[in-house]
């Protein structure tokens, strides 16, 4: 069998939607950054960033080895590992009905993980002593975001350095645990702006529900998870 291989993906959008780009990096036996890509995607949103990060490494790396793939977004995690096999079976719709967000980025990445032995770990972003990995494949996605001119290792391109612990796209800091807050209130909530506790429990637009207390945000269908409303955002 070949060897495992230990990668990191990542997307940004500044401004979600904003200008958004994707990052992917390939670590070597020591854990440093092997190789690395990242593109740009110009106006789209977080989620956007991040599935299409995801499809980029799928697309990247010899699908008869072992894959490891380190990523700080529960979205596009649980889009690909929880929510994804009761959206193909029910005609890549919610259970709602409603046509899944992003419905080509995951039919592709499924096509991508047809057969292959991949693993997904979830590591909490702009932590000190964080996952070197992500922190690469942030930085890269960031500062790809912010030129948007494609940047890897195979283009000769130096590798961004990582955005500095505690800080978010747009300007906010991330909380313990990777809540973004604005900067000022920092410390203070971790509440999105925008959303409040659910009364009573309820079903997202994604098709997942949602228990009573937890923090839900206003979308196209009516309440869900913050990041499904934001993705619900129009891209331009």
């Amino acid at each position: 069998m070949a060897e495992q291989i230990t990668a990191a993906c990542d997307g940004a959008s500044k401004g979600n939607p904003g200008p958004a780009a994707w990052a992917w990096v390939v670590g070597d036996a020591e854990g440093a950054v092997e190789r690395w890509e990242a593109g740009p995607l110009g106006t789209a949103t977080n989620n956007v960033a991040e599935l299409t990060a995801l499809q980029e490494l799928l697309a990247a790396t010899d699908p008869a080895a072992p894959l490891q793939v380190r990523m700080d977004s529960q979205y596009a995690m649980k889009a690909v590992t929880t929510w994804l096999p009761g959206w193909r079976k029910k005609g890549w719709k919610t259970a709602a009905g409603k046509p899944v967000a992003n419905r080509d980025l995951i039919v592709r990445i499924d096509e991508l993980l047809a057969g292959r032995a991949v693993e997904f770990v979830y590591v909490p972003a702009h932590q000190v002593d964080g996952d070197p990995l992500n922190a690469a494949a942030d930085g890269a996605a960031s500062a790809t975001a912010r030129t948007q001119q494609a940047a890897g290792s195979s283009l000769g391109s130096a590798l961004p350095a990582p955005e500095p612990a505690g800080a978010a796209a747009g300007g906010r800091t991330r909380q313990p645990g990777g809540a973004r807050v604005p900067a000022a209130r920092a410390g203070k909530s971790s509440r999105p702006r925008g959303s409040v506790k659910a009364r009573f429990p309820g079903q997202c637009r994604c098709g997942q529900p949602y228990g009573k207390g937890e923090t839900i945000a206003k979308n196209p269908d009516g309440w869900g998870h913050p990041s499904c409303a934001a993705d619900a955002q129009p891209a331009g």
